[in-house]
């Protein structure tokens, strides 16, 4: 055979080929418009999840897929998830989705403050879990001993930050992450607070009830002072927020009725920290609980612009609360007179 029947042989082979991948990879095998939603299961192999996408009628050459999966490193890296495909989405599209790991996720976002009802709507709003389900799960003794929490429920051991959870994920595993996000935050801070004398649990404990009194950044080493400065001396720590935390409904104001109230987290009527958080504190709340400013404080009170005046004397404290009570009418008659 002549050199030039050899390279218009060659180049003809090469055409074909061109041609049949063209064809295999950047032509539709599906034609229908319709969103297509494929789950590749954990513990699936690569070579299952191929047939599974041949089943579905995304793949032509299930092989040819599978030598691009091992040329790629795809086949060792596989994420597991729900995959959507849009219309006629074609094989190689399929494959570079696959090979940047887009799964179907769920965006959710719990702020500083947040509680377990906070959470639980939240969840509930995405469709992760119903609202019942999720407060059976975070007060499970069973899962609680297996975390380690020391606590009557999860409350506060879900940091407060933006997470991406993969569509179908457990729920027991979401909760699981979010306590390992947690504890990866306030790692540093552990033997911080066991050098105190306060466990992971009141650590968080503390951290969470200066979430709650904090408006200001500035302010949350003062408070912290102020609470460490009472449980030193024996003091209750009369923290509002642990009044009218396991109340159910969106109660914030606080009455006298609720300082008397009959509740294991009331620390009006008992001594020392709650059993456990009342929120989800962030990680400048939990700085502050274990570096209080070094000040003499036992008192504060709302100066009802998001800052508090904070004593040393009862009788200090006193006359400020006397203020704090004057502006709130003063404020509540201006508001009458513009309606």
């Amino acid at each position: 055979m002549r050199k030039k029947d050899i390279l218009i042989s060659t180049a003809g082979l090469f055409l074909v080929i061109v041609i049949y991948l063209g064809f295999q990879l950047f032509v539709p095998v599906r034609r229908e418009p319709e969103k297509l939603e494929v789950l590749i299961p954990k513990g699936m192999s690569f070579r299952q999840a191929v047939n599974l996408l041949y089943e579905k009628r995304l793949l032509r050459d299930r092989n040819l897929f599978i030598i691009l999966g091992r040329l790629s490193g795809l086949d060792r890296s596989l994420r597991y998830g729900y995959y959507k495909f849009l219309g006629g989405v074609s094989p190689v599209a399929v494959f570079q989705k696959l090979l940047r790991g887009e799964i179907e996720e769920y965006e959710i976002q719990i702020i500083e403050g947040h509680t377990l009802a906070d959470v639980a709507q939240i969840l509930e709003e995405k469709g992760i879990v119903e609202k019942e389900s999720f407060f059976k799960l975070v007060k499970d003794r069973k899962l609680l001993k297996e975390l380690s929490v020391d606590a009557p429920s999860l409350e506060g051991y879900l940091f407060p930050t933006k997470y991406k959870i993969p569509k179908g994920t457990d729920v027991v595993d979401i909760i699981r992450f979010m306590v390992n996000t947690t504890r990866r935050f306030i790692g540093p801070f552990i033997e911080r607070a066991e050098e105190m004398g306060f466990t992971e649990n009141q650590l968080l404990t503390l951290a969470s009830i200066i979430e709650k009194e904090a408006r200001v950044d500035y302010e949350r080493p003062l408070i912290s002072a102020v609470y460490h400065n009472r449980l030193r001396r024996g003091m209750k720590l009369q923290a509002d927020p642990t009044t009218i935390y396991d109340l159910k409904g969106t109660k914030k104001l606080v009455t006298r009725k609720d300082l008397l109230r009959k509740s294991r987290y009331n620390t009006y009527i008992h001594r020392g920290l709650p059993p456990g958080p009342i929120a989800a504190p962030g990680l400048k709340s939990v700085v502050a609980a274990v570096n209080p400013a070094q000040v003499n404080y036992l008192y504060f009170v709302s100066n009802n612009d998001g800052t508090h005046n904070f004593s040393e004397r009862f009788d200090d404290h006193r006359q400020a609360v006397q203020e704090y009570v004057k502006k709130k009418r003063l404020a509540k008659k201006q508001r009458q007179v513009v309606q």
